[in-house]
């Protein structure tokens, strides 16, 4: 097929691998053309395009995950393609060669997990070749002809690529309200009492708080089931296991009768009564490379159709092959589609070879990293990090990303400015409130205090979500970093109306000015604050911020005067 973008032609057909330009360094000489000729691979298949453009500049997104080991999740390279740079063999999943100067361009996506959890092919995943004659050819490879690579064009700049991007995401998941928009979660693990305090009253008590706070969706991690996990308080009294779940015990996923002496049905009744959502945490097996995965669905399914649960948190995840993986997508496919899309899988990707970012795009949001205040490993500013550097790529309703209880280990930061103790509760919540929101925290045990600081803004949030997350979010601002301005965009698929979320991180100036994609006609904006203190104006292309407090934030929507942009325009001409 061709699709044309600006002056540039594309030309996907199947092709061969490109060979090697052989010239001896440093000796020059004519071009010569460039055969394409069989892999030494049999099994490699490549796709390739032909790019008549002269000013193209290639961008490679590494993408991380296993959470539990990184924290640098998103790193870029850039290239503006030179015909002497020959030939570039790279591996990843995300890719966007772009004509600058008509800001038009290409993006690569490769429908798999990340390079760290399956076998790349010879050669490379994507190979970018110039040409002196100001051609240059991408060849995208894959093993065994699995047709894993969608190309997506798009013409308008940086809004313009990150609205395709967001756009095909939402359009791989399914169109049920649960896939759709995002949600306020809480879990029990993040207090780290893993499953001490698991039981029937327990719970209870955190749905009376959730319902308090304006928590969805209240997630019972690790320890509601009969089984151990290799994670519990008493993993070795009790030989607790991370895989081998249905050899240990057959019914290693019946709910624990000790624990909840009436089934789940007490937690969920009150759950209703209080207009909250009942999740679990699920462990599909890897055993003999997920062997057991139609075991897992049934169970699955049987707990969404006796209880009516539809938000599972599903971990310990190790496909190591391909067996695996296509076990693992047949265990998604079969729940997804018993349940007409009604389930919702958090999919962790904190450690193991899992589908991480494209690997499974259809079955729910990212739950993207494990923090702990108990091991200091937890900054808000680090959160707002990744959450700013992974909604350029990834659809932020996609991520699921945390704020804890940061009354809790105080003592471990010490004299740290960027503690989590220095932030108010309401900022960290609005740390993640452009992605899915996760309240990492046993909700019984957060201080009135905190409750009273946090809800009114969940509710704005709440009221305001549905258009929220209706438009294209970008990031704007520096990229976060604990002292600088930074924060979010959010703008309508019409360009009429939207949201900003700018953070004042320990910055000495209560004053900033924001850059903002051109073009938008913000200067036509009129706004109106969702915070109680702050400034937002608008200034062309930059938005004027005022925030008093440091570690602060402002929440500000706006409209736009299509009046004033058609005034402006016939004034000007256009």
């Amino acid at each position: 097929m061709t699709l044309s973008i600006g002056v540039s032609s594309f030309n996907l057909g199947s092709q061969a691998l490109l060979a090697d330009d052989n010239s001896l360094p440093g000796i020059e000489s004519e071009e010569t053309a460039i055969d394409a000729v069989q892999s030494s691979n049999p099994e490699v298949s490549a796709n390739q395009l032909e790019l008549t453009s002269s000013h193209l500049k290639l961008t490679q997104v590494i993408l991380n995950d296993v959470t539990d080991h990184n924290d640098e999740l998103v790193q870029e390279n850039e290239w503006l393609l030179h015909p002497n740079e020959g030939k570039l063999a790279l591996i990843g999943n995300l890719f966007l060669i772009e004509d600058f100067v008509n800001q038009t361009g290409l993006i690569f996506i490769k429908r798999a997990p990340l390079p760290n959890a399956r076998t790349v092919p010879e050669g490379g995943d994507f190979i970018v070749t110039t040409k002196r004659s100001g051609a240059t050819t991408v060849t995208m490879h894959e093993k065994n002809s699995e047709n894993t690579w969608t190309v997506l064009s798009y013409n308008g700049g940086v809004l313009a690529r990150t609205k395709v991007l967001h756009d095909w995401q939402a359009t791989r998941r399914p169109f049920t309200e649960g896939h759709q928009l995002p949600r306020f979660l809480s879990n029990t693990w993040g207090d780290r009492s893993r499953d001490s305090r698991m039981h029937e009253d327990f719970i209870l008590a955190e749905i009376d708080t959730a319902e308090q706070l304006g928590i969805e969706v209240v997630q019972l991690d690790d320890g509601w089931q009969k089984g151990a996990s290799a994670n519990s308080k008493d993993a070795k009294a009790k030989g607790g296991v991370w895989e081998g779940f249905w050899l240990a015990d057959p019914n290693f996923w019946d709910v624990n009768p000790e624990r909840f002496p009436n089934g789940l049905t007490a937690v969920v009744e009150r759950a209703k009564a209080k207009g909250v959502k009942l999740g679990l945490w699920y462990a599909p097996d890897s055993w003999n490379h997920l062997a057991n995965w139609q075991k897992d669905a049934d169970k699955i399914l049987e707990l969404y159709r006796q209880y009516g649960i539809t938000h599972f948190k599903v971990d310990s995840i190790n496909a190591t092959c391909e067996q695996a993986r296509q076990n693992l997508d047949a265990f998604f496919e079969r729940v997804l589609s018993e349940s007409q899309g009604e389930i919702v899988f958090d999919l962790d990707i904190t450690a193991g070879q899992r589908p991480g970012y494209f690997g499974a795009v259809n079955v729910g949001p990212l739950f993207v990293e494990n923090r702990y205040t108990d091991w200091r490993n937890y900054w808000p500013h680090q959160t707002l990090r990744n959450l700013w550097q992974l909604s350029r790529w990834v659809d932020p309703k996609r991520l699921r990303m945390e704020f804890l209880n940061n009354e809790r280990n105080t003592g471990k930061y010490g004299n740290d400015p960027l503690a989590p103790a220095n932030y108010q509760a309401d900022t960290l919540f609005a740390t993640v409130m452009f992605a899915n929101p996760l309240g990492w925290f046993e909700c019984s045990n957060l201080s009135d205090e905190y409750v009273a600081e946090v809800a009114p803004l969940i509710q704005t949030w709440k009221h305001h979500r549905e258009e929220l997350f209706r438009g294209t979010i970008l990031p704007i601002g520096n990229e976060p970093d604990g002292v600088v301005y930074t924060g979010f965009l959010s703008i309508s698929p019409e360009k009429d109306r939207g949201y900003v979320l700018v953070f004042r991180e320990l910055n000495r100036k209560d004053h900033a000015y924001v850059e903002i994609p051109i073009g938008l006609g913000l200067e036509n904006a009129n706004w109106e604050l969702l915070t109680p203190t702050g400034d937002v104006e608008s200034e062309h292309d930059l938005l004027s911020v005022q925030i008093p407090e440091r570690l602060g934030y402002v929440f500000a929507q706006f409209v736009i005067d299509k009046s004033e942009l058609e005034l402006s325009s016939n004034t000007l001409g256009l």
